[in-house]
């Protein structure tokens, strides 16, 4: 979906598929008629944004045959989708029974994730619209904090300059620009916005910015003025922000509470929890250990990474952070001049719901989703930006 900002600048609007993990080709291939297809047309569009994800097998196969490539861009036009940007943070394995840590690898400090990543930049290079030059590609942030220390710092550095270098050797040859955004997320090396900006100034390219992601923002507690107003002021770029929600626990002391967020605690994907101290955030890995252990304190609102459908909010007594994604988003495109002009809607969790809460089939799924964007939509025509056919 593509809309008009107030400065004559294009926004596009998209939507993940790795709510549909595929990690080969023809699992690609698969989603885009089983899933997007049908999103499209809930949506009432002739053209709808999708941020693919690929997998390593799915992308050394279209690395190595052109011919496989030019079929997926063909099938991508026949069924009405465009790609803009790409999302590299999970490697492979994202559909597996038990993610968890594993999402983390390989991170910066491996030279895979590099070679990866330069093998999606080049892809995308491919697949944008040809009246599109500007494609994004969000990716972890840099590592999982345990074992990150000065010598890792060092090679991940390393990796993303030559990552720029190779950026701006890609453009030269085929005149697509492709940005790569670290997406802060909670428990890693860079967990919020201002971890971030040390790092990213220290390589120094416009090519690297930051992924701002809605739910990790919140579930940091980040206020996104400041977040924002330190962005800028460093001159760090946002070539992309992840539209979602997280879970907020106002009361977290009542048992009943503690009880609702246990429904959410799941064995597939990690949610770290925290909450926000006179001394600064005290969180936990994951869900669990919040609400089954006494480590975490429970006099203010606790806040989890659990990415919850937007227009579906959880029910009482717990909420989301949609009102942190309507500020962050009033901030990002409703200015003057827009902050990003790539915006994705990534919920991944819809399989991971409480039972009760999970679509029971493909077209469930896909009104869901619809109706996932249908906000985002609503939201950005109210910040006074137009939508394009």
């Amino acid at each position: 979906m593509r809309f008009r900002h107030p400065d004559g600048t294009t926004v596009h609007l998209s939507y993940c598929t790795n709510v549909h993990p595929a990690e080969t080709l023809d699992g690609v291939l698969a989603q885009l008629g089983d899933h997007c297809e049908p999103v499209r047309k809930r949506l009432g569009r002739d053209r709808l944004g999708i941020g693919l994800w690929l997998a390593k097998a799915a992308a050394r196969t279209l690395t190595c045959d052109p011919a496989a490539l030019r079929g997926l861009r063909a099938e991508l036009d026949r069924r009405g989708l465009e790609v803009v940007t790409l999302n590299g943070f999970p490697y492979e394995g994202f559909g597996a029974e038990e993610v968890k840590y594993r999402v983390y690898r390989p991170d910066w400090t491996d030279p895979e994730r590099l070679a990866h990543t330069t093998d999606l930049a080049r892809l995308l290079a491919a697949l944008l619209p040809d009246d599109v030059t500007e494609g994004t590609i969000s990716t972890l942030p840099l590592a999982w904090r345990t074992r990150y220390d000065g010598a890792a710092a060092s090679a991940a550095r390393r990796a993303l300059m030559i990552l720029a270098e190779r950026l701006d050797a890609l453009e030269e040859l085929t005149g697509r620009s492709i940005k790569i955004a670290l997406e802060p997320e909670p428990g890693c090396a860079v967990e919020t916005t201002a971890d971030a900006i040390g790092p990213l100034m220290s390589i120094g390219s416009p090519r690297v910015g930051i992924c701002v992601d809605t739910c990790h923002l919140a579930t940091s507690f980040e206020d996104p003025a400041t977040a924002f107003a330190d962005l800028t002021a460093a001159g760090i770029t946002i070539p992309k922000a992840q539209l979602s929600a997280a879970l907020h626990a106002a009361e977290p002391h009542l048992p009943d509470v503690r009880a609702a967020l246990g429904a959410f605690a799941e064995p597939r994907f990690l949610h770290q929890t925290r909450t926000r101290t006179a001394a600064g955030l005290r969180g936990t890995d994951d869900l669990d250990e919040a609400v089954t252990g006494r480590v975490l304190p429970d006099g203010a609102p606790w806040r989890a990474h659990f990415h919850v459908p937007l227009h579906a909010s959880p029910a009482a007594p717990l909420s989301s952070t949609l009102p942190v994604l309507r500020e962050a988003l009033a901030r990002l495109v409703g200015g003057f001049v827009p902050l990003t002009r790539h915006l994705e809607v990534e919920t991944y969790t819809w399989q991971a719901l409480p039972p009760e809460l999970r679509p029971r089939s493909r077209g469930q799924l896909a009104e869901g989703i619809a109706a996932e964007l249908k906000l985002a939509r609503d939201l950005l025509t109210d910040l006074g930006l137009k939508e394009l056919p």
